[in-house]
């Protein structure tokens, strides 16, 4: 008869959020498994960009993990804000907020490098890949799994499995959770350029006829780009040769950074939104991209997900029992206002500047004008965008968390 390995906690879900969360349960002593169905290679693989909030950046520094990211990341001092074609725009600065930095950018490739070299001096966590979950039941006070790691079956027994598996997420159908969706009927098409003329610390987010397109700032003048267009012209974007497609890119967004050089390779992603309703259940959560896939409009997706470690990290903290369902409720406390709010926040933004309705066009340049002008409507927007606002955990104020167990 296969032997049962008893451990605290299982994430299924192992990359950034899950392998964040398991970064932060580590200094508790918690016996932990992470598994994960893609390769190692697979994981390295991601070359996307990602705007980490300032409040992000906290949850990192408490983690232990900012030391390391730190020399790879480019602040973003500012953001300009503009509607193609329309002469309003707003701006938000940090020397306003009385912060280094309201965000900065990082490669998705560093952020794993710095959580798997953090995961790998952590005794307590078991880290499997590739390997799945099978099948799980709960019975008493443990969910009793069946596994598949490296083509062997084996069963673990958790107090508490963690869904960090993504927006196609097995474990929140087995909530029966109701879920919030839309889809946009658009997709985001993310390259790499450089600019003649820079402004390094500034982000920018045009507003255009298909949809929001992001620059994030990069070393060296060059630029990540998020490019929200319709379907049926993605196909002939990718299709273009490079200086083709920079003429269209410098079409849409102008002359601000000069002339745009040396695109990256071009790569799509459907942008729908899923926002689960319910993320707790018996000895089971989801997180990240498992409870709310966002549209990138505000860059807030990852940020959310890091903002649910942080909270799912203190609550478990407190208890004795990571499965108990009092340790779930305060978890729930923590989280469900703040993803419900940013969910309506990006799915407005996202669907607000995208009609050109005469009158609707009117109202945007309007609100974009007040605020520019209006310093308390400019300062709620910047927190709103730092991650900022509201009650905050230990990590999320840059504080490691305690352990009373100890």
């Amino acid at each position: 008869m296969t032997e049962t390995q008893e451990q605290h906690l299982v994430i299924v879900g192992g990359g950034l959020v899950g392998g964040a969360l398991a970064c932060a349960l580590a200094p508790l002593g918690l016996r932990i498994s992470l598994l994960e169905a893609r390769a190692p290679a697979q994981l390295q693989a991601d070359d996307r960009y990602i705007a980490l909030a300032l409040g992000s950046q906290r949850i990192l520094a408490g983690l232990g993990l900012w030391e390391t990211i730190a020399p790879a990341a480019e602040p973003i001092r500012r953001i300009h804000v503009s509607d193609r074609g329309h002469c309003a725009f707003a701006r938000i600065d940090q020397a306003e907020e009385g912060v280094e930095a309201l965000g900065y950018v990082v490669a998705a490739r560093e952020l794993g490098q710095a959580i798997g070299a953090a995961l790998a001096r952590a005794d307590c966590v078991e880290r499997l890949s590739p390997a799945r979950l099978i099948a799980h039941r709960v019975e008493g006070e443990r969910v009793h799994l069946d596994i598949e790691d490296g083509g062997r079956r084996r069963h673990l027994a958790t107090r508490l499995l963690v869904g960090a598996d993504g927006s196609e997420s097995r474990l929140r159908d087995a909530l029966g959770a109701r879920v919030w969706t839309r889809d946009y009927h658009q997709v985001a098409l993310i390259t790499r350029v450089r600019a003649s003329h820079p402004q390094p610390g500034t982000a920018f987010e045009r507003f255009t006829a298909s949809g929001p397109l992001a620059f994030l700032p990069l070393p060296e003048g060059r630029y990540s780009v998020v490019w929200t267009c319709r379907p049926e012209d993605s196909a002939a974007l990718l299709a273009l040769d490079e200086s083709a497609f920079l003429a269209r890119l410098q079409e849409h967004f102008g002359q601000r950074l000069g002339e745009l050089r040396e695109p990256g390779p071009r790569s799509l992603w459907p942008l729908h939104l899923r926002l689960a309703r319910k993320t707790t259940g018996e000895r089971l959560v989801i997180i990240g991209n498992a409870a709310h896939q966002l549209h990138p409009v505000a860059g807030q997706g990852f940020n959310l997900g890091l903002r649910d470690v942080a909270a799912l990290a203190e609550a478990l903290s407190r208890s004795a029992d990571p499965g108990a369902a009092p340790t779930l409720a305060d978890y729930q406390r923590w989280r469900g206002r703040d993803a419900l709010e940013t969910a309506w926040f990006t799915d407005t933004l996202a669907r607000l500047f995208i009609p050109r309705f005469t009158p609707l066009v009117a109202a945007r340049a309007l609100g974009m004008l007040a605020v520019d002008a209006l310093p308390p409507l400019r300062q709620g927007l910047a927190r709103r965008f730092m991650g900022c606002q509201g009650r905050a955990p230990r990590l999320a104020r840059g504080l490691p968390l305690e352990n009373p167990h100890a």
